[in-house]
């Protein structure tokens, strides 16, 4: 059986998520706390030296990168294909998967890091927040960590993250007057890819970043909470007490970053 590594609202681990339900995969699910940074644990780092979340394993061999997990189940199991088969679409594809490894994921992090793992890290000494933070392998994202820690949402890693986001709700818009997806007709590791980070700006009412100005991607966004794989892979994770729990503090963050939309 396929195994995952995973947390409730990784949109890594997500759409990884999103992948098995749409290919109808039976998988065991491994809980790895991020809050607890289990995911820098000793054990997890012998599966996934990056320290991050998810980790695939398959017949007992780790696949790490959420992307390339996507697309090795595209590949291992393709009953059921999520990938285009015209050259071009599958390049605009792949195109949308880098931006989202790139760069939206990053800025997804910036604005959302604070609001879920600050307060926890505020309760310690400075000594043990170091000892922590400088277990975070990969250096840009322990430097952004520590940015975050310190200055939350003054950090100025946010008003890049909110420019990145709205470059990409834009660029969506003019992509789905195309076709009724990202990159085609069909539902695709693109849409899958991209869908999660919607997800933040939804369960921390930050939905006002294009709900009036950009109906395609309105509208895009809405099919894909309708897709049973989303309703599976994605909000059966997220309890109402969570949900409501974010929502408040989305609430009370959104005018920091509608600062940055003007």
């Amino acid at each position: 059986m396929l195994e995952l590594y995973t947390h409730p609202m990784s949109p890594c681990a997500q759409k990884v998520r999103i992948v098995l339900a749409e290919k109808n995969l039976e998988w065991a699910k491994h809980h790895v706390s991020l809050p607890d940074k289990e995911n820098l644990s000793p054990e997890y780092l012998k599966l996934n030296p990056l320290g991050v979340v998810p980790t695939l394993v398959d017949k007992g061999r780790p696949v790490i990168e959420s992307s390339i997990i996507c697309e090795y189940l595209d590949d291992a199991y393709p009953q059921v294909s999520l990938s285009p088969e015209d050259p071009l679409q599958r390049s605009a594809m792949r195109f949308w998967m880098k931006h989202v490894d790139v760069k939206l994921h990053p800025s997804c992090g910036a604005i959302q890091w604070p609001l879920i793992m600050r307060d926890k890290l505020l309760l310690m000494s400075e000594e043990e927040q170091n000892l922590l933070l400088d277990k975070v392998v990969e250096k840009p994202r322990r430097e952004r960590q520590k940015r975050l820690l310190k200055y939350g949402l003054d950090a100025p890693d946010v008003a890049d993250a909110v420019a990145t986001y709205y470059k990409t709700i834009v660029d969506m818009e003019a992509a789905l007057g195309e076709h009724q997806w990202l990159v085609s007709d069909n539902f695709s590791l693109a849409d899958i890819s991209v869908a999660p980070y919607f997800q933040t700006l939804h369960q921390f009412n930050w939905t006002a970043m294009y709900e009036a100005n950009f109906p395609r991607v309105l509208d895009w966004y809405a099919r894909c909470r309708e897709r049973e794989s989303y309703q599976v892979g994605v909000l059966a994770d997220l309890s109402e007490a969570m949900l409501e729990q974010l929502s408040a503090k989305g609430r009370e963050a959104w005018p920091k970053l509608a600062a940055h939309l003007a």
